[in-house]
């Protein structure tokens, strides 16, 4: 049986949380394109560069109303990329536009090519969901990584996050003599942790890339979440554990093959320290998000209790009993486990 079976439920973006998006300055006028993207008359399915089937479709609108699509996602691209800086957009053209009917998010991926130089770049189109927020935010804040996204209305604007996606990685790369087996079983090892104690969710090979650095003498490998629709939602504690996942087991047998036990405690160690770190630069940001999120329902009751009754058990430690919502179990798991 699968992890996870069935799709979660969406939940509105609620007047507290916009309050706290407008003052990180996260909310902004874009336009709400998203019900106007669903308006397609056509589409075919997308195969990557390499000729492979992928779960995309590119899809086509009817000439007038491309015209009218075109210059709102431009202003959308430069809002996002400029904070809406660029006076001439003439030169950024909408190569394509593809659709996912994956997920609950049902993303648009929009392509944007400069005509200047030919230069291409994406950008994605989503139905704004709490949970999906909340991703983003403790993503951009616990994580080395920035996030940059926007938010308007029914619609949320995200950034293409780059690397190779973790099943191609799988596939391809794991196999391969030269792959750096302790390098990529150390970011794995950080980034399964990274993911629990922030309870982020459903980290499947599909659900992440890898971020692939030459370095002078080696290779760099990071691991970056890519889709945050499952944040504080299910209900089984090992459903926030990314080597738990069948899709990964590949590098979860890499990664306990090349390191010992007290290797691993080491990095573990070392992730808690860098995200306690970051936490206190952040420490602001972070108590008015999480005290949002406190108070919102992100899941229902079943899965909160639940949940909690599996933190408890996993950290020997009564403290998780007592939460009545996801999000102040992810306060609690938080702050316990960086010591804040």
């Amino acid at each position: 049986m699968p992890m996870i079976s069935r799709r979660k439920d969406k939940y509105d973006v609620s007047p507290s949380l916009r309050q706290y998006l407008y003052r990180f300055d996260r909310l902004r006028e874009i336009p709400r394109v998203y019900k106007d993207l669903t308006r397609f008359s056509g589409s075919i399915p997308y195969d990557d560069p390499q000729g492979n089937e992928t779960l995309w479709w590119s899809v086509f609108y009817d000439p007038e109303h491309m015209r009218e699509l075109r210059p709102r996602l431009a202003q959308i691209y430069t809002e996002l990329k400029g904070g809406g800086a660029a006076g001439d957009r003439d030169h950024l053209n909408v190569d394509r536009v593809d659709f996912g009917e994956f997920g609950n998010s049902r993303p648009f991926r929009i392509r944007i090519t400069n005509s200047y130089n030919d230069n291409s770049d994406y950008f994605y189109v989503k139905q704004a969901d709490a949970s999906r927020i909340y991703g983003l935010e403790l993503e951009h804040i616990l994580s080395p990584n920035r996030i940059n996204y926007l938010v308007n209305g029914n619609t949320l604007i995200e950034e293409h996050i780059a690397g190779v996606p973790g099943d191609v990685f799988m596939r391809d790369y794991v196999p391969k003599p030269e792959l750096n087996h302790v390098r990529i079983a150390k970011e794995f090892t950080k980034f399964n942790e990274r993911c629990f104690i922030r309870l982020l969710g459903d980290m499947r090979s599909v659900n992440y890339v890898v971020d692939i650095t030459p370095d002078f003498e080696e290779v760099q490998y990071r691991v970056r979440p890519i889709d945050f629709d499952q944040q504080s939602y299910q209900k089984r504690g090992k459903t926030y554990l990314a080597y738990r996942f069948d899709s990964n087991k590949a590098v979860t047998k890499l990664a306990f093959k090349s390191l010992n036990r007290k290797t691993i405690e080491q990095y573990v160690a070392e992730e808690h320290s860098q995200m306690a770190r970051r936490a206190k630069v952040e420490s602001g940001r972070l108590k008015a998000l999480l005290g949002v999120m406190q108070r919102e329902e992100l899941a229902p009751r079943e899965h909160v209790k639940r949940l909690a009754s599996d933190l408890a058990k996993y950290h020997h430690d009564d403290v998780y009993r007592d939460c009545q919502t996801m999000g102040e179990l992810t306060a609690t798991h938080i702050t316990h486990l960086l010591e804040l």
